[in-house]
């Protein structure tokens, strides 16, 4: 009776570890884009699985101080939204879809969220 009990235990944990969803703190992918750097180089830069559901300021332009970035390219498997300001505020944002997503470079960006 005990090795019953015990068994259906473990498989009713082992389908529910089996079922369970898997972590969604984080899109999969790579988010780029283009920024001047302060001595007035081109560079990128790079999200690799950036957190879901969080701003993220982004390296080199997330400052009024600094000019904005552009050209985002939206490679990861999460819906990006991209902000012209830091902390993502403000009314200009654009939506860039799952691993195709992407603007020109007049699309200019400071912040992005990952849903």
């Amino acid at each position: 009776m005990r090795f019953r009990r015990s068994a259906a235990a473990a498989l009713g944990a082992l389908a529910l570890v089996l079922t369970a969803p898997t972590s969604a703190g984080a899109a999969d992918g790579q988010f780029r884009y283009s920024y001047l750097t302060e001595e007035g180089f081109e560079a990128a830069g790079l999200l690799n699985n950036p957190p879901s559901g969080k701003c993220i300021n982004l390296h080199g332009v997330g400052s009024d101080d600094l000019p904005p970035g552009h050209s985002p390219k939206n490679r990861t498997d999460a819906t990006a939204v991209v902000f012209l300001n830091a902390d993502c505020e403000g009314d200009v944002s654009f939506s860039l879809r799952p691993h195709t997503g992407g603007g020109s470079e007049r699309l200019k960006v400071r912040s992005v969220v990952f849903s």
